[in-house]
């Protein structure tokens, strides 16, 4: 299974960007998929999944939106109104399992695939 991201860059605070991810190797429609972050010296942090429902972090709500085009194999995140604290590496991930409970999604631990990140930095 491959996880390749792509459309990370550098943007200004209050733009936005759009996140693909090209899925290989696996039943793209059935996995449950999201995106994870991890900024210099601070813990990986929870974006977005989408699996039964779509779930979101705290801090991108209503801000960063996840879906996928299952006949493409891909899955997107679009990211509006950027913030200096949005900049870090961004993570595909995925899963062949559909989690059940809302906890399961938010965890990184919960997802077998990853891909091997892109850049976003926000600037002031």
């Amino acid at each position: 299974v491959q996880l390749q991201a792509s459309g990370g860059g550098s943007v200004q605070a209050g733009g936005s960007l759009r996140l693909s991810c090209a899925v290989s190797g696996t039943s793209f429609s059935r996995a449950t998929m999201g995106w994870f972050r991890q900024a210099p010296g601070k813990e990986r942090q929870f974006v977005a999944a989408d699996g039964r429902g779509s779930y979101y972090g705290d801090s991108v709500k209503g801000r960063f939106t996840i879906s996928r085009d299952n006949a493409k194999n891909t899955l997107y995140l679009q990211m509006n109104s950027l913030r200096p604290e949005d900049t870090a590496v961004y993570y595909c991930v995925g899963d062949d399992r559909s989690f059940r409970t809302k906890n399961s999604y938010t965890q990184a631990s919960s997802y077998y695939y990853w891909g091997q990140g892109t850049q976003v930095t926000v600037s002031s």
